[in-house]
């Protein structure tokens, strides 16, 4: 069957302070690490036998993975398979990227997001840069702060045609059409973002091709959504795995609303669902 499976480990540490993120500058523990790390591992070798499956993973931790070693040696071994469709990581690329020269880049992708007054412009600018010499598929993007309005532009215009700069509604905030028409010049599927998506009682992908699996191995439908499928590792997932509607009022978070089967996301996005990037028009 084909997969997708959405990735999230113990990790909550980052390395950078976000003002409107609860995991920022979180430290784990040594023993948390190391938790985590093993956790990922399982993971990584159960994703590795399922020669019966297509897969395509899409890691969504908390915290930054990717300066930890053990989420690059994941992405690089899992690109590597050919029955793994597409792997791909939320990242605030402040990691080193030499690494990325290892892996398969016809597999391999990056979800990438720039958070201004955490990095310098012209540090993040340079990292897509790199990204774009060595070939490796990517997206980018930023929270919809007005603060944030000025640098999304000046980003925008630096980098190439073909990279998405994706923009996100920040979580609570209301915006004038004003507003909106200024993100959206910056990110033309901004309006997608821009309002919670009416999900109660529709049908949508998770709970069927796509589930969600945390350290422990349990699988739920989504990240959203807490009532359990069944375990990843004794295999009692997959007898529940079935079209349903979903349970929730609304989805707010691009990671759920895009697998709406009401929103034409499939589309946009084809070829290019986990990692953001939309589908090069005809």
């Amino acid at each position: 069957m084909d997969l997708t499976l959405l990735y999230r480990g113990p990790l909550s540490s980052c390395d950078y302070d976000c003002p409107y993120c609860p995991f920022a500058k979180r430290r784990d523990s040594t023993a948390q690490l190391r938790a985590d790390r093993a956790a990922l591992e399982r993971f990584t070798g159960w994703a590795a036998d399922q020669h019966e499956d297509r897969l395509s993973v899409l890691f969504t931790p908390w915290g930054e993975g990717l300066v930890r070693s053990w989420y690059r040696r994941a992405m690089v071994e899992l690109s590597h398979h050919e029955h793994v469709a597409r792997v791909a990581i939320q990242t605030n690329l402040s990691c080193r990227t030499e690494w990325l020269a290892e892996a398969d880049l016809d597999t391999l992708a990056l979800w990438c997001t720039f958070h201004p007054g955490q990095t310098p412009y012209e540090r993040f600018l340079g990292k897509t840069q790199e990204l774009a010499r060595q070939g490796v598929r990517f997206s980018v993007g930023v929270v919809g702060f007005p603060e944030h309005l000025p640098q999304a532009r000046e980003l925008r215009r630096a980098l190439p045609s073909e990279v998405y700069l994706w923009v996100n509604a920040a979580e609570g905030r209301t915006y004038t059409d004003e507003e909106a028409a200024a993100w959206t010049a910056v990110d033309p599927l901004f309006p997608y973002s821009r309002h919670p998506h009416r999900s109660a009682g529709l049908p949508c992908r998770t709970g069927s091709s796509v589930v969600s699996v945390d350290g422990e191995g349990t699988v739920r439908r989504c990240h959203f959504v807490p009532a359990e499928l069944g375990n990843l590792y004794d295999d009692s997932w997959r007898a529940a795995l079935a079209p349903r509607a979903c349970p929730l009022a609304v989805c707010d978070c691009h990671i759920g609303y895009v697998h709406l089967e009401t929103l034409p996301l499939y589309d946009v996005f084809a070829g290019g669902v986990l990692e953001r990037i939309p589908a090069t028009p005809e």
